[in-house]
Parts: structure tokens; C-alpha cells; sequence
């Protein structure tokens, strides 16, 4: 005798082997999970889609972030962590998309012990995959989140770093990221009362983390940060 329900069992698991196996990559390698019409029974895999693309991430950092000026933080952290993603065989989406993000909650959250472990949680319960919703965490020294990839370190490294070279290119007459480079980076690190909400300790322990020189690190973050210069508002003003 044929046990009906064992053998409907048997087909719902076939079939779900077999349409899950065609569902696009998403970021980080996971499937996307969605209602296949092939499927002929139901429910054959039901799960919200997962967001997975650069166009999402821009979507939540303007839900949650007005300020010019830290959205245009959240674009240059972007640039510098697609930068590097090659040198790592990284995914310049998925490093971008972190770096877009890292700061998403920052106008909601802006206490220590709240930032970045609210911005996480947030990320984690709308469904953004780890590899992120981690990344984001990790940047936080006080989240205990220990960063052990490549892409945790870089962002960590990169944090900061672009912010001061935003602030060393702001104070140059053209105002251009272009004229910037890594003496008068240096220079300024010894002016205290330079951009004193930069935490430079970061930028040098970020460097170390990652196993990098600091003049080398520098200039990968100005190299990226010219890149999209128009974006950060560093193209320089037009002469008189």
C-alpha cells in the first residue's frame, strides 16, 4: 500500500530542490526565495525577497538619513569600500552596499551603544543578509562584533579616513578632493583642533587591523574618493 501523504512529502521536497536550484543569486551568494510556478504543489517555498541590491540599500539610507552631509559620508565610505573590494577578491556590491549603509541609523541612533547595533537589527529584521546586516555591526567597537574579514576591517579602516579627507579637501581653495594627497592628510593629523569629530586613533588602528602602511591606505581612500568626486561634493568650485 502507498502511503499518500509520505509520497506527496517526497515530491513537495523534490520540487523544492529542484526550483531552488534555478532562483537567482542574491548578495552574499543566498538564493532568492520566491513562489515558483513550476512548483505543483503549495506552498512550495514562500519567503519574502530578500533585498539584494544597491538600488535598496540607497532606498533605506534616504528613508533614514536626511542629512546632506551624512548621506554624502555614506556615498564616500561606498566608493572607498568598492575600491578595495578587488584588492581582496571581494564583491564591490556587497562592499559598497555596506559601506552605503554603515551609517544608515546614525540620525536615529546617534548614542553610543545604539548606533550600528540598532542600524543591525533593523537591517537583520528586513531581511538583508548577513554578510551586511554584520558588516554594519562590526564597525562598532562597542557592539562586540569581532571583525574577522577582509571587508569588516576595510570598512573599519575606511571609516573615518574618508571622512578626514572630506575635511582636508574642504579646506583646500579649489575645495576639490582632487588636490588633496597624502602629506597634507598627514599634516592636518597633527592639527588637534582639525576636525575634531574625526577619531584619528580609528584611522591608525584601522590600518593596523588590516595589515596595511598608512601612506599607501591613504591613498586608496583619495584614489576612491576622486572617483566620485561630483557625488561627494568635492569636484572643487569653478575658478572666478
Amino acid at each position: 500500500m502507498i502511503n499518500n501523504a509520505s509520497t506527496i512529502s517526497s515530491q513537495w521536497w523534490r520540487c523544492l530542490a529542484k526550483e531552488t536550484s534555478l532562483l537567482p543569486m542574491s548578495v552574499g551568494g543566498r538564493r532568492k526565495a520566491v513562489n515558483s510556478p513550476k512548483c505543483l504543489f503549495r506552498p512550495c517555498y514562500t519567503r519574502p525577497p530578500m533585498p539584494s541590491n544597491r538600488a535598496e540599500a540607497w532606498a533605506t539610507l534616504n528613508e533614514f538619513t536626511k542629512s546632506p552631509h551624512l548621506v554624502r559620508h555614506g556615498l564616500g565610505v561606498e566608493s572607498a569600500m568598492r575600491f578595495y573590494a578587488p584588492k581582496y577578491g571581494g564583491d564591490p556590491e556587497v562592499w559598497g552596499i555596506t559601506g552605503l549603509l554603515h551609517d544608515f541609523d546614525y540620525e536615529r541612533f546617534p548614542e553610543v551603544g545604539e548606533h550600528a547595533i540598532k542600524g543591525a537589527e533593523m537591517l537583520k529584521e528586513r531581511g538583508w543578509p548577513e554578510e551586511i546586516w554584520y558588516g554594519v555591526l562590526s564597525h562598532a567597537d562597542y557592539a562586540n562584533a569581532p571583525r574577522t574579514t577582509p571587508m569588516q576591517k576595510v570598512l573599519y579602516a575606511v571609516d573615518e579616513l574618508v571622512g578626514f579627507v572630506a575635511a582636508v579637501a574642504l579646506v583646500r581653495p579649489s575645495k576639490a578632493v582632487a588636490d588633496v594627497d597624502v602629506q597634507s592628510v598627514k599634516k592636518k593629523f597633527k592639527d588637534k583642533a582639525f576636525a575634531r569629530g574625526v577619531h584619528r586613533e580609528q584611522i591608525f588602528t584601522g590600518a593596523e587591523q588590516l595589515g596595511v602602511e598608512l601612506d599607501p591606505h591613504i591613498q586608496m581612500v583619495i584614489d576612491a574618493m576622486k572617483g566620485n568626486a561630483a557625488a561627494l561634493g568635492l569636484a572643487g568650485t569653478p575658478s572666478p
